[in-house]
């Protein structure tokens, strides 16, 4: 008896193995992959394995997707996936949920505020086409610039109408940017490696985005993977309201829930 009863445990063990999925997923460290590593027992219970692979850009974790080397990744926001893929029309990736937003703020070691900042100062930028779109709108919303169509989010340097202080703009990785500032006058700093760099965005930032930023991160995944059963449990996990508790008490305004 005790024999078939173990039979019958390891037989259910090994089902249970079989019907398990485990979904590669591409992630920079914050506020993502904590994002994720909370959820993780919660997925597992649904039968679901997260295989969690982090990086430090934001070029990475779409090519792997693209090329089939991971399910998913969940770092980036519409407009900047739209540049991408306008780069690279081969790409099909299709967003599933929006998790939070990550205002975009602007960061100094060398003045304590916008009054402060002299003529011809050096003002650090992303260097990808989404993330320098929106540094230079939020740059233009201070009235420090005056852009062309103060509305378009893929705005460049060569928007710029006027530039009453002769500010120069430096673009750089994002990732970079915090390394750099005791090096320039001002840095626009995506609030995920603000965080990395132990900024705290709404008491560091000189003047930050508002909660209703455009910019809300998505889980994005190749087409051919968008019914996927554990990619919809997946979703459905990072709009559950133990997440939206989790971003609101982990993160305190400087990372807010998308939903």
């Amino acid at each position: 008896m005790k024999r078939i009863v173990l039979s019958a445990a390891l037989l259910v063990a090994a089902l249970g193995t079989a019907h398990a999925e485990t979904l590669k997923i591409a992630v920079v460290p914050v506020p993502h992959a904590e994002i994720l590593e909370f959820l993780k027992p919660e997925l597992a219970k649904e039968g679901v394995t997260l295989d969690v692979k982090v990086f430090s850009d934001y070029v990475q974790p779409d090519r792997q997707v693209d090329e089939g080397q991971l399910d998913a990744n969940y770092f980036q926001s519409k407009p900047y996936y739209d540049a991408y893929k306008k780069d690279r029309p081969s790409s099909d990736q299709v967003p599933i949920v929006a998790v939070h937003i990550e205002p975009f703020g602007a960061y100094s070691k060398k003045i304590k505020s916008i009054a402060e900042l002299k003529d011809g100062a050096t003002v650090a930028i992303p260097n990808d086409p989404a993330n320098s779109g929106r540094a230079l709108l939020l740059i233009a919303k201070q009235g420090l610039i005056t852009l062309k169509d103060p509305n378009n989010i893929m705005a460049t340097q060569q928007d710029i109408v006027a530039n009453p202080k002769h500010l120069k703009f430096k673009e750089l990785e994002a990732a970079m940017l915090p390394r750099v500032l005791n090096q320039v006058d001002l840095a626009l700093i995506n609030a995920n490696y603000a965080l990395e760099a132990k900024l705290v965005p709404h008491q560091d930032a000189l003047f930050i985005e508002g909660s209703q930023s455009p910019y809300a991160n998505y889980l994005y995944v190749r087409r051919d993977k968008a019914n996927d059963p554990a990619v919809q449990k997946l979703g459905a996990l990072l709009n559950s309201p133990q997440v939206k508790q989790f971003i609101l008490e982990r993160y305190h305004g400087d990372v807010v829930p998308a939903f």
